[in-house]
């Protein structure tokens, strides 16, 4: 595997919660970035089929029993992702297709057993030949996204070797949970991508900061969603109504480097698909100063556990 990786950030509007119009723009997205050279392409927070900013937005939703939000719901579990599902292997053979490795943002729903009535957060990577090679569910969803996804686990937790390297990633505000943190850094990530709705400034912070405390390059993704995709069922903030054009999410996707330097600096305000060439050596030089897994570890004084359970 040569030191050197394309990677494409795929900052775009879903469909939103129409699942098979937005894996079809998908892969349309993918395609291009493979033709550009992309050796692996990453989309933010729930890109499939979009991340619920109407827990931001809605002027009510939260009541008890409260029939719109209901509505929605059932709506955005019909058009939620299952891995074992005919959309998820359209996208693995465009993997294969194009040798391009994914990361992929999905709303996730369990197709049977135990636990297929909740909805995850999810972060599944596809190597270039079409293997789903790592599977990460959010491990404690952000406040009000608890109405809806469920806790994940530490099955996922950590980087994988694919193609394009050694990857890993992190869901928003796991970038704030130190345990998390260091069960990535200890997984020997290489290329890190950090999956938000939009990157806002104290988003960019954290994405920063872990590409320094890591020593990893770190791919910062998020999403375009403007006012006009507000879902019908709940009423949009006052303010916002007349501005269908007003942007909910706002991209500010970016790349940084192992010493916590903008490499691409953050894009807002538009569809786009960045690109940026990784040096993956950098990683040795910067490791130098700072390896909180080798020379600035202390393992006579801490302990660290991991359980990897899958909790079904």
């Amino acid at each position: 595997m040569s030191a050197r990786v394309r990677v494409a950030l795929i900052q775009a509007r879903p469909v939103y919660y129409n699942l098979e119009r937005t894996v079809t723009k998908a892969l349309s997205l993918i395609s291009e970035a493979a033709g550009q050279g992309a050796q692996l392409a990453a989309f933010g927070e729930t890109f499939f089929p979009g991340y619920p900013a109407w827990l931001d937005y809605a002027l009510d939703y939260a009541r008890w029993d409260h029939p719109p939000t209901k509505q929605l719901y059932a709506r955005l579990v019909a058009n939620s992702l299952a891995l074992d599902s005919p959309e998820m292997q359209r996208l693995r053979e465009q993997a294969r297709e194009h040798e391009i490795v994914l990361l992929l943002g999905i709303n996730e729903r369990v197709a049977s057993g135990r636990g297929n009535r909740s909805l995850y957060n999810s972060i599944v990577t596809i190597d270039a030949d079409s293997a789903i090679v790592n599977h990460h569910r959010k491990l404690r969803p952000t406040y009000t996204e608890q109405l809806v996804w469920a806790q994940g686990d530490g099955a996922g937790l950590g980087a994988v070797e694919t193609a394009a390297g050694r990857v890993g990633g992190l869901i928003c505000w796991e970038h704030w949970m130190p345990q998390a943190r260091q069960a990535m850094h200890i997984s020997n990530e290489s290329i890190h991508v950090a999956m938000w709705p939009a990157v806002k400034e104290m988003h960019q912070v954290a994405s920063r900061h872990y590409a320094f405390e890591g020593r990893t390059f770190v791919l910062a993704v998020g999403n375009i969603m403007p006012a006009s995709d507000f879902p019908a069922e709940l009423d949009l903030q006052e303010d916002l109504r007349a501005q269908p054009d007003a942007p909910l999410l706002n991209g500010g996707s970016a790349v940084i480097g192992p010493d916590g330097a903008y490499l691409l600096e953050p894009v807002y305000d538009e569809e786009t698909i960045l690109y940026a060439d990784l040096d993956l050596s950098r990683i040795a030089e910067e490791q130098m100063a700072l390896d909180v897994t080798g020379s600035y570890a202390r393992d006579d004084i801490f302990t660290f556990a991991i359980n990897r359970r899958r909790l079904e």
